[in-house]
């Protein structure tokens, strides 16, 4: 009989510090154990697995578990044991062990801090050799990884461990790698870090030169988002769909301590995360290339972290506008074009394209230059329900018939103020909606979607539901409230764009708002002063208005 030797943290009796888990005691819940997928274990919490990445690896955890090797398994390594599985979840083994770090921006930093004090390794060294370059393409662009070291002594188990699951690959969970920063979005590491590699070599003095690289072929787009991003569209076109689909967003377990991350659909190649993280990495490489600083404040300056707090509107929450104004769609589709000639020539993708010809290859590549702006730089991010902790539905909604006709503008008035962080909007979401259920008896909060100052909108109803925003004409149009009182002043100028120049004209590209659509102020068609003086008399200038 085949025996596996494991650590699990959990306050049981001393006397029982090991044990044996045998392969004939395994049910059928996990997946093959190769060194490329996970085996899973019991977790001491409830409902929670922990999985073994391969052989001399840290444990992979998942729902907070915490997990520990207590032993090497250099057996496994090249094994697969079809139908695997999980042992029952009530045996343990040693004492509890404090719980792994949040996995947010800070935690990262404090990483890198770490190291950079140690001088011994960087986060880059190690995040390539934990896997975060692991892809025929990145690794054609900046070489075989070096060897993954046992432990670090400059970090403790715990960021060891979390560092290992950040960036240890899972085409099967890509929700591992990402981590939550101060604005509220959600960052993929692994083509961050590849990014910020990438403008150090340039740094540093170097080309980028492969044997035989592809023309036009830009290191800092191949390693980032132009693979991801070519490779989902190919796929998609083996699966004879028109188009690959991008996204999804997802939701943290609790913004404060985030641990657990989960999509909030199908998992695709470019989930928004993986979309951010590329974003971050293209606009820090450049940034780096030209002048070369230390990682741990680079990163605390771009994300807006002051001893780990949010001060302020960071610099990340303009990635998008900073992404479009360094790369227009023209470079995107030429660097997406590049890619899908490195990948043809390259063993492990080659027959993806096999026939696919020049014309087709440049199709591909336009098409996914093209979903990708319009999805990630030229729409608005829109912070999910889940995000802000919005309280359920109450009662069913009503869908509503698409596209609509009319856009209705509000101001909040309380809270009159306008909110310029992530806590300070989800904090002012989650008010009105008390307001909206509590007070005014409402199912729900009453707008479409909440524009805050700190770069983001928010989503209330969404595209699909009735709203309560604007009384005899719910069903006809979006309801759109600005957070604060713009009786005397105006929005920020980024949040008028972010409506203007944003979230109306993706709106009506996506065919939930029809072409020829009215934009009201919420005084035209209700007694009210709603959305204040100087507010109104903006929208007076804006496309639809009547």
């Amino acid at each position: 009989m085949l025996s596996l030797w494991f650590g699990c943290m959990h306050p049981v009796p001393r006397a029982f510090a090991h044990f044996w888990v045998h392969l004939s005691h395994f049910g059928s819940i996990c997946p093959s154990l190769s060194p490329f997928t996970h085996l899973l274990v019991p977790s001491p919490r409830r409902g929670c697995l922990c999985s073994f990445l391969g052989a001399f690896t840290p444990f992979h955890t998942q729902c907070g578990c915490n997990c520990l090797i207590s032993g090497a398994f250099p057996l496994f390594w090249g094994l697969s044991l079809p139908n695997f599985g999980c042992a029952p979840p009530h045996i343990c083994l040693h004492p509890p062990l404090p719980a792994l770090p949040p996995r947010h921006m800070d935690t990262v930093v404090q990483i890198v801090e770490a190291l950079e004090a140690a001088e011994d390794l960087s986060l880059l060294e190690l995040a390539r050799a934990l896997g975060s370059c692991s892809t025929p393409g990145c690794r054609a662009v900046l070489g075989d990884p070096p060897a993954a070291p046992p432990a670090v002594p400059a970090l403790s188990p715990e960021q060891w461990a979390l560092l290992t699951q950040l960036l240890h690959p899972d085409p099967t969970a890509p929700e591992r790698g990402m981590v939550l920063a101060p604005d509220g979005s959600t960052v993929a590491l692994a083509p961050l870090l590849t990014g910020v590699e990438v403008g150090l070599r340039r740094a540093a003095g170097w080309s980028g030169a492969m044997p035989k690289p592809p023309a036009a072929l830009d290191a800092l787009y191949a390693v980032t988002i132009t693979e991801a991003l070519g490779t989902a569209f190919l796929l998609a076109r083996a699966h004879n769909h028109s188009g690959a689909i991008l996204g999804p967003d997802g939701c943290w377990d609790d913004v404060e301590n985030p641990q657990n991350f989960t999509l909030l659909g199908p998992p695709s190649p470019v989930p928004e995360a993986v979309a951010n993280g590329a974003l971050d990495g293209v606009l820090l490489g450049a940034r780096l290339a030209e002048a070369p600083v230390p990682l741990a404040p680079l990163l605390r300056s771009y994300y807006g972290m002051d001893n780990g707090t949010a001060s302020g509107r960071p610099l990340s929450s303009y990635r998008r506008r900073d992404f479009g104004v360094l790369t227009g769609l023209k470079k995107l589709e030429e660097e997406v074009v590049a890619m899908l000639r490195l990948l043809r020539v390259l063993p492990p993708t080659r027959g993806l394209l096999e026939d696919v010809g020049e014309e087709e290859e440049v199709a591909i590549a336009r098409q996914a230059a093209r979903d990708f702006m319009e999805t990630y730089v030229e729409c608005p991010a829109i912070v999910p329900r889940c995000m802000w902790g919005a309280r359920p539905y109450r009662g069913t909604p009503r869908p509503l018939s698409l596209p609509l006709g009319s856009v209705y503008i509000h101001h909040t008035f309380v809270p009159s103020t306008p909110c310029r962080t992530f806590a300070a909007c989800t904090h002012a979401m989650r008010s009105m909606q008390r307001f909206h259920q509590d007070t005014r008896g409402w199912d729900d909060i009453g707008y479409s979607f909440v524009v805050g100052s700190d770069g983001y909108l928010y989503q209330g109803r969404g595209w699909h539901w009735v709203g309560a925003h604007t009384r005899g004409h719910n069903t006809r149009g979006y309801g759109v409230g600005y957070v604060g009182n713009f009786s005397a002043t105006l929005p920020d100028p980024d949040a008028i764009a972010l409506v203007r120049d944003s979230l109306l004209p993706c709106a009506v590209r996506a065919g939930r708002l029809r072409h020829d659509y009215t934009l009201r102020g919420h005084r035209q068609v209700v007694n009210t002063s709603c959305p204040g003086d100087s507010l109104f008399q903006e929208i007076r200038t804006w496309r639809g208005f009547e």
